[in-house]
């Protein structure tokens, strides 16, 4: 029997992909639950794996090119006998999807031959194993599995620390003996190298071909269709100049601990957002969602251009430390790519900060799906009088909330601003508690 490999949807965002690389060739040997090839999805290189054992045999779409979503990528068979007649099929066209309008799934309740690493995927198992509470099934990630083949880890003897118990790779590297990732890191001892490098690590324009038209990347598509979906929403901003001499003392104190001033802000706007659950809203058609979870996405940039935002999912919840070595993991993986969907699609809410620049202030773009974005410029000593008259030097940056109107109004965004202050100014002992 052939089966096609189809383009997987990565992501709701997604209408097309590139091909990083084939990991198989055609004639090779293919397990189930392998990977195959490597997606460049609109965020994210993500592996894609069998569903079926047999053998690749053609490759219809080469490394370095584009296809859209269910487009018939390669073709897998049963046996090898079946090779020839799969090649012939993909030389005669029979195996392409090249036309947009084809359908892209077949026709027949066929099992499809390849799964998309965005699904959890699940994997039967004794009952007898940890992590699925009883379930009877494994539940890993892509890149845990492949992990644990590498280093023989029996996956049934692993308790899952990712979302609902799932078996990411640090556990597998925490079983193996290998060194751990920062996500699992003791608390007590975080690493002298994790200290927050005072300098960002975007410190001048990136070099380009100039003269040279260059086709857009799927990740640069991908933003320039949520940049324009965005504009589509009635906008309104509000600016408020925060004094963090607090702030600042707070993280000379714990900055040793390995704790960010990234992840100090990101805590601060969600005790923020706890009292102000309308500036943590999105509108839809159907009406506005009140997010019940706090959810704070931040802008990262990223080497080859372009920008992504990791979430740090209930910062309102999370100690700080926990919140510092997660948010340091995950620009890591932004950076290597290696992001799952829900750590970059579930942000109720987006910080954008340039302050590490020297920027003084700017606005942000809201982002399709939230209620807001507050764009951080850069704290500085400023000359300020008291309400008795007297002159002295306190530092503050300024800070300026981007709002959907259908869903927060003026006075929503000047409250928020208001409490967001307080916790800075007044109250920032609290962030560590």
């Amino acid at each position: 029997m052939i089966y096609d490999i189809f383009m997987p949807a990565l992501s709701s965002t997604m209408t097309e992909g590139k091909i990083v690389s084939w990991t198989k060739s055609p004639g090779d040997k293919v397990e189930k639950g392998e990977t195959v090839l490597v997606v460049e999805s609109d965020k994210a290189d993500m592996d894609v794996e069998s569903f079926n054992e047999g053998y690749l045999a053609a490759i219809l779409v080469p490394a370095g090119e584009e296809a859209p979503v269910g487009a018939t990528l390669g073709l897998v068979v049963e046996t090898e006998a079946e090779i020839a007649e799969a090649q012939a099929k993909a030389g005669s066209g029979g195996g392409s999807s090249a036309a947009p309008t084809a359908t892209p799934a077949p026709q027949q309740p066929e099992p499809v031959a390849i799964a998309s690493a965005t699904a959890i995927e699940t994997t039967p198992a004794p009952s007898s194993n940890g992590n699925g509470k009883g379930s009877g099934r494994i539940i890993a990630s892509p890149r845990a599995k492949k992990l644990a083949k590498e280093l023989k880890v029996d996956l049934a003897t692993i308790a899952g620390t990712g979302p609902h118990g799932r078996i990411v790779a640090a556990d597998i590297e925490s079983a193996a003996g290998k060194p751990v990732t920062a996500s699992i890191a003791a608390p007590s001892a975080p690493a002298p190298k994790t200290s927050p490098a005072p300098t960002p690590r975007v410190t001048s324009t990136p070099s380009v071909p100039v003269g040279q038209t260059v086709p857009l990347t799927t990740f640069q598509k991908a933003l320039v269709q949520n940049m324009v979906a965005a504009m589509a929403a009635p906008t309104f901003r509000v600016g408020y100049t925060i004094t963090t001499d607090g702030l600042d003392q707070l993280y000379k104190q714990i900055k040793g601990k390995g704790v960010t001033m990234t992840a100090l802000l990101a805590k601060a706007v969600a005790l923020a957002l706890k009292k102000h659950p309308i500036v943590n809203a999105s509108y839809t058609d159907q009406g506005i969602i009140y997010h019940k979870d706090v959810n704070i996405a931040l802008a990262v940039a990223m080497p080859d251009g372009g920008l992504i935002t990791p979430v740090l999912q209930n910062a309102d919840q999370v100690d700080i430390y926990s919140l510092s070595r997660r948010w340091k993991e995950l620009v890591e993986r932004a950076r290597a790519k290696q992001l799952q969907p829900e750590e970059y699609s579930t942000g109720t809410f987006t910080i954008s900060n340039l302050g590490m620049f020297g920027v003084d202030r700017f606005d942000a773009i809201l982002p399709p799906g939230q209620g807001g974005i507050l764009a951080v410029g850069a704290s500085r000593p400023q000359v300020v009088a008291n309400e008795e008259g007297l002159i002295g030097t306190k530092r503050q940056m300024a800070v300026n909330v981007t709002c959907d109107h259908r869903v927060i109004y003026g006075a929503h965004a000047a409250a928020f601003l208001k409490d967001l202050a307080v916790i800075i100014e007044e109250n920032a002992q609290s962030l560590t508690m």
